[in-house]
């Protein structure tokens, strides 16, 4: 093993460890995988930044803007409310509607947005049928995937990997070559789930209202200054309640109307009612506190934050947030948004209180309280999916038709190999821009630059692991250990492994490692490398076992509020099917 090997396998550790807890955003970890490389002299600077210009980044990044038109048009919306209604008639009926509907549109347009539309349409479905909604997100979720897997252009991974077999002077994969095995898993997919995984969800009591879901009653109160309260006549920010008893003040009622001005800037008065958030013990303090009388008996609920001015909503931390990595608090969240972050749900756990120096992470559920006039410039941040409303479908005839008629030219150009996709999809992008079914403008907010970093990044992982032997070195030992068994072993063998790596780790990053790995364990055994590269693909764009592996799942882990070991338990005998049927199918549709 050379030096080279050594630095190489010791970035590939760097890398895992780094994306697998998250210390960092994954594009950042991966401009950090090619700096090391640059660095060490591994590859040179061309070899690092080609993967910017790299077909597979621009397709995906063309993609994004695609599928963005389309949900703009409001079609994706509209199938939405459509599906929602079934419900009203059967539970099966409307989710088995619901999910089929999930699976084709992904296999189209890039499922994040897919099912951030969605969220909200399900947890109305859940609130007016009072139905527990982990029992309704996981499904699309995980349809979400089946559907992914279909086409070339369902998930960026399945781009990726045609990318990486192109540059190895292989054939590009095809629009539908994924089709055949895709609609298996498919097929495979929605049974498990409609037989077994939907009631293996923990059923947990339906929470109706959101200061009830997020167990608001414990942490908040009303407090009112008497006359002769130490605070009266204070500026709030340097009020001995914050100093002294380091309390959190929402709001300040004075008259029965809330002050909206900066809360720091307000001089206290007596007789101002104050709501603010602590835990009990600093509540049992509060009511020995001279000057200051607690009121009895309150109970929050939603309607003590809804006036004609002030609303109370749930959000989630889009998977391509700013936010990611920053604090309640270092993103000045109320100045910025001007809205009071009064819980979070995070990886399955409720923070009440102390939650404003925590990392918020992409996933993360908010409960937010801000004034009507504000909340339209929530909405459309795109840090933020509001997910406990859902609008009226806004349907353009004028414009989905364009939409739908490009995309399909997109597909069809692909399909009849009349242009590589990335040139029909870039020609589609053009005319969605002229068509005024999308503008200039929210082309630039649509691109998820994080991924398109994340890819441009880590593909030098890949050149890497070619240049110094190190891809030759891992598929050599796999052929030692499994060769006896045949090329079918090895297939099973590279399953198996991006399955857990991409449970734990970026499953774009996941390919890049592995793609090289398998085209040179198929060319040492005489054999295609198609079926070793399908074993990657289906894998890493099939990660049901954690609520971190894939994006969707991490959308739906806070708000549906799930436990970590819901999506182990549901997700690890589908994954389980899926490897089994991959071993089995592969080289049937794929032959060796």
């Amino acid at each position: 093993m050379t030096i080279e090997m050594l630095i190489v396998f010791g970035v590939i550790i760097t890398a895992v460890i780094l994306f697998a807890t998250e210390k960092i955003s994954v594009d950042l970890t991966a401009i950090i995988v090619m700096a090391l490389l640059l660095v060490s002299g591994i590859i040179t600077p061309e070899e690092g930044i080609a993967g910017f210009s790299n077909t597979a980044t621009i397709t995906v990044g063309a993609m994004f803007i695609v599928s963005e038109a389309l949900k703009k048009t409001g079609a994706v919306n509209f199938l939405g409310v459509i599906s929602s209604k079934i419900f009203k008639f059967n539970f099966w009926v409307g989710l088995i509607g619901t999910m089929l509907v999930v699976g084709i549109i992904s296999a189209f347009i890039n499922n994040t947005p897919v099912v951030a539309v969605f969220i909200p349409i399900l947890l109305s479905v859940s609130a007016d049928n009072k139905l527990n909604p982990s029992k309704l997100l996981m499904p699309i979720s995980f349809a979400s995937m089946f559907g992914g897997v279909c086409t070339l252009i369902g998930t960026s991974t399945n781009i990726l990997v045609s990318s990486i077999a192109e540059q190895h002077g292989l054939e590009p994969l095809n629009m539908f070559e994924f089709s055949s095995l895709g609609i298996v898993f498919f097929a495979a997919g929605m049974l498990f789930m409609i037989f077994f995984g939907v009631r293996m969800i923990p059923k947990r009591e339906y929470e109706g209202e959101l200061t009830r879901k997020y167990q608001m009653h414990g942490y908040l109160t009303d407090i009112i200054l008497l006359p002769e309260a130490k605070s009266v006549g204070a500026k709030l920010s340097e009020s001995p309640l914050i100093k002294e008893l380091e309390i959190d003040i929402l709001e300040v009622i004075r008259n029965n109307q809330r002050l909206l001005r900066p809360l720091p800037e307000i001089y206290l008065e007596a007789n101002d009612v104050l709501r603010v958030r602590c835990d009990i013990k600093q509540i049992q303090k509060l009511k020995d506190r001279i000057g200051v009388k607690l009121k009895s008996d309150l109970k929050i609920k939603d309607e003590d934050f809804k006036t004609e001015r002030l609303e109370l909503v749930e959000v989630i931390v889009a998977p391509n947030s700013d936010l990611i990595g920053r604090t309640i608090k270092t993103a000045r969240f109320r100045n910025i948004f001007h809205a009071n972050a009064l819980a979070l749900r995070q990886r399955g756990q409720l923070f009440n209180t102390g939650f404003a120096k925590t990392k918020l992470k992409a996933g993360d559920a908010i409960l937010v309280e801000l004034r009507k006039e504000d909340h339209a410039n929530l909405k459309q941040d795109p840090n933020f999916v509001i997910v406990s409303e859902i609008d009226l479908p806004k349907f353009n005839k004028n414009k989905i038709i364009p939409a739908i008629l490009i995309v399909a030219g997109i597909i069809l150009a692909a399909s009849l190999n009349i242009m590589p996709i990335m040139v029909s999809a870039l020609i589609g992008c053009i005319f969605l821009v002229a068509t005024k079914c999308i503008s200039l403008e929210e082309t630039y907010k649509a691109v998820d630059w994080k991924v398109i970093f994340l890819l441009g990044g880590i593909l030098s992982l890949g050149t890497a692991l070619e240049k110094t032997g190190a891809a030759l070195l891992v598929s050599d030992k796999m052929i030692a250990a499994l060769g006896d068994f045949g090329p079918a072993a090895v297939v099973a063998a590279l399953f198996l492994l991006t399955s857990i790596l991409t449970s734990i780790m970026s499953n774009n990053a996941t390919a890049v490692l592995l793609a090289p790995i398998a085209i040179t364990a198929a060319e040492a055994m005489g054999a295609d490398p198609k079926p070793f590269l399908m074993a990657v693909t289906f894998a890493a764009s099939a990660s049901f076992i954690t609520p971190v592996g894939y994006q969707t799942n991490t959308m739906i882990y806070g708000v549906g509020q799930y436990r970590f070991s819901d999506f182990l338990k549901v997700g690890t005998p589908l994954n389980l099917i899926f490897w089994i049927l991959a071993v089995i199918l592969i080289p049937v549709f794929y032959p060796f």
